[in-house]
């Protein structure tokens, strides 16, 4: 650690200022504190926090199972979720969805009930799916060898 004026090694101790230890330069006479810079946890424990959440656990839970205070937790979710949110403002809004043949049988399998356009999309994210039902006849060798 060099005097951050005249980058000086030679150094006496002077004090202490807010708990840190406090250096006075020989050369220059300049007092200087040595700044900590905060550990930072790797990439890996911040998602398997995020997975965590995603499974159910508490926030004290995932700060006891990483090893970080349940507020960094939290605030390692939050995070996530800005992210997210500036992603998703980002995509595009599709105008016209179509499904094409989606089938699904009610009752006895008589009547056969499809979906198909229009799928629209109201105001906020709300999105509504028309359906048609219509009887569908068979032939009489359907299914038979």
């Amino acid at each position: 650690m060099n005097c951050p004026k005249c980058s000086s090694e030679k150094k006496l101790k002077s004090g202490f200022a807010k708990g840190r230890q406090r250096y006075k330069c020989k050369d220059c006479g300049y007092n200087y504190t040595v700044e900590l810079k905060p550990a930072t946890k790797p990439d890996s424990i911040k998602k398997q926090a995020l997975r965590l959440y995603l499974e159910g656990s508490g926030f004290r839970s995932i700060g006891r199972l990483l090893g970080v205070s349940s507020v960094s937790a939290l605030n390692r979710i939050r995070k996530f979720g800005k992210e997210t949110r500036e992603l998703n403002l980002e995509s595009k809004k599709a105008e016209t969805v179509e499904v094409d043949e989606m089938h699904s049988y009610t009752g006895s399998k008589k009547t056969v009930v499809g979906y198909g356009l229009p799928l629209r999309e109201r105001e906020k994210s709300s999105l509504i799916l028309s359906s048609e039902t219509e009887a569908v006849k068979r032939p009489e060798s359907f299914g038979t060898k």
